[in-house]
C-alpha cells in the first residue's frame, strides 16, 4: 500500500534471538535506472551511526584510555567551556555546544569535503549554546568531537576504528563508513516527491557528519549491531549498564523508544532524503529496523503499524487518498502572505519548487499536501486550507477563519 500510493521507499527487518523474522524491501534505490531496492541495499542511516560511536568510546573507556569524566580540554583546549565539558556530557548532549549542522551556512557547505581542521574551526566559531550541563539539547558537533578523540586515542582513521572494534568481529558485511553514493554497489540514492514525480536529493559529502551520521549499512546489519550491543558481547557490563542512563531523554548514543508496555533501545535518523528508526526490545530479544529513501509520511507511524502487526495488537491499515498533482502554475497563484483583522498571526504561503508551504508569523513552515485542486491539508496538525478568489479558509479543530491575501 505504501508503494502503490508512493508514500514510501523502504527496507525494513525484524529479528528475534538474532535470526530474522522478517525482511522486505519496497521501491527504488536508484529511481532513474529503475534499479529495485533489496535486502542488501545500503542506505544512509544518519544519526544511528551515533550509537556506534559511542560504542567506540565506550570500549576505550573500557580499556582504560579515559574516563566519563574526562574533560575536552586534554584534547581540544580551544574549544569554548573545553575546561568544563566531559565525555559524558559530549555523549549525552548536555555539553552546550552550538550544533554546527543548525548553522544558517550548513546547507552551503554540506556538499564539499571538509577537514578536521575545517570542522574545528566551524566549531569553535560556533561557540556555545548553553552552559554544560544546563540542560539536554541535541547537538551533532558532540559527535564530530567524540570521533576525533577516538582517532586521537586508537591512532587510526575511524572508519578503520568501525571496522576492527565492530564491523569484522560482528560480520556486518554490509557496513561501512560511507562515501559518494555508488549504485553499482547497491548503495541507495534518497528521493523526495515532487509533482508527482521522485526528484533526487543532494548528497551530504561524508567527510562532514563522521560519527554523528557518516555509516550506510542495511536494516539486517543494523539489526545485528542493536543485539550485539545490547546482549553485552561488545561493552563491559558497566559500560552498558551507563549507555541506558537517561537524563533529559538522552543516553549514551542511545533514545528510548516506547511501544505499549514494552521499551526498546535504539537510534532514529535523518540525512539529506533518508529516514531511519532502529530498536532493540531486551525483553522480546527482538529488533526492528527502517531504513528509508524517500518518504512523504512520518516514519515513526510505519513503525508503529510493523510493531503492532508483530505484537498482534489491534491494527487497521491506514486508507491513502489517490495522489493529486497540480501545475507550478496554480501552485504559484496561491502564493502570498494572508490575513484578517481578528486572526492574530498572518499566515504565508510559497511555492518551493513544487512543494506548497505555509507559515505561520514566528513558527516554522509546514508543508501542505494537495487532496485537489484548491485544498490541501496538514494532518500532524490537522490542517485544512482551502483556497478560493484570494481568501485562504483554515479549518482546525473545529474551528475554521476565513483570511484575505494582502
Amino acid at each position: 500500500m505504501l508503494e502503490q500510493h508512493h508514500k514510501m521507499m523502504e527496507s525494513v527487518a525484524i529479528t528475534k534471538n538474532g535470526e530474522k523474522v522478517y525482511s522486505r524491501s519496497i521501491g527504488f534505490a536508484n529511481v532513474e535506472k529503475k534499479k529495485k531496492a533489496n535486502e542488501k541495499t545500503k542506505y544512509r542511516i544518519g544519526s544511528i551511526t551515533k550509537s556506534f560511536t559511542a560504542t567506540v568510546i565506550l570500549q576505550l573507556i573500557d580499556e582504560g584510555k579515559l574516563t566519563l569524566n574526562t574533560n575536552l580540554a586534554e584534547f581540544y583546549p580551544e574549544i569554548v567551556n573545553a575546561s568544563e565539558i566531559t565525555i559524558q556530557q559530549l555523549l549525552n548532549h548536555h555539553s552546550g555546544l552550538f550544533n554546527f549542522t543548525s548553522a544558517e551556512d550548513y546547507l552551503s557547505i554540506n556538499t564539499k569535503a571538509l577537514s578536521k581542521e575545517e570542522l574545528l574551526a566551524i566549531i569553535k566559531k560556533n561557540g556555545k549554546a548553553f552552559e554544560p550541563g544546563e540542560k539536554g539539547e541535541y547537538s551533532n558537533t558532540n559527535y564530530l568531537l567524540l570521533t576525533f578523540i577516538s582517532e586521537d586515542l586508537d591512532k587510526d582513521s575511524f572508519a578503520n576504528i568501525l571496522e576492527k572494534r565492530i564491523f569484522k568481529p560482528l560480520k556486518l558485511k554490509n557496513t561501512q563508513v560511507g562515501e559518494k553514493i555508488n549504485s553499482k554497489k547497491n548503495e541507495a540514492f534518497s528521493y523526495s516527491r515532487k509533482m508527482g514525480a521522485r526528484k533526487k536529493e543532494q548528497e551530504t559529502h561524508m567527510s562532514i557528519p563522521l560519527g554523528a551520521g557518516n555509516i550506510i549499512s542495511t536494516p539486517t546489519d543494523i539489526a545485528k549491531f542493536y543485539t550485539a550491543l545490547l546482549e553485552g558481547k561488545l561493552l563491559s557490563p558497566g559500560s552498558l549498564l551507563n549507555m541506558k542512563i537517561f537524563e533529559d531523554s538522552f543516553g549514551l548514543g542511545l533514545f528510548q523508544l516506547p511501544y505499549n508496555e514494552n521499551r526498546a533501545y535504539g537510534h532514529t535518523g535523518g540525512i539529506d532524503g533518508f529516514l531511519s528508526m532502529a530498536g532493540y526490545f531486551p525483553n522480546e530479544k527482538m529488533a526492528f529496523i527502517l531504513t528509508s529513501n524517500g518518504s512523504s509520511i512520518n516514519l515513526n507511524d510505519v513503525a508503529l503499524g510493523v510493531l503492532a502487526i508483530y505484537f498482534k495488537d489491534n491494527y487497521q491499515l491506514p486508507q491513502y487518498e489517490e495522489e493529486v498533482v497540480l501545475s507550478m502554475e496554480i501552485l504559484t497563484s496561491y502564493e502570498g502572505v494572508y490575513g484578517n483583522d481578528t486572526f492574530s498571526l498572518d499566515i504565508s504561503v510559497t511555492n518551493d519548487d513544487g512543494d506548497l508551504m505555509a507559515q505561520a508569523t514566528g513558527q516554522s513552515s509546514f508543508k501542505l499536501t494537495p487532496t485537489s485542486k484548491n485544498t490541501f491539508v496538514f494532518k500532524p496538525a490537522g490542517i485544512k486550507i482551502t483556497f478560493k478568489n484570494d481568501i485562504l479558509s483554515i479549518e482546525q479543530a473545529e474551528m475554521t477563519h476565513a483570511l484575505t491575501k494582502k
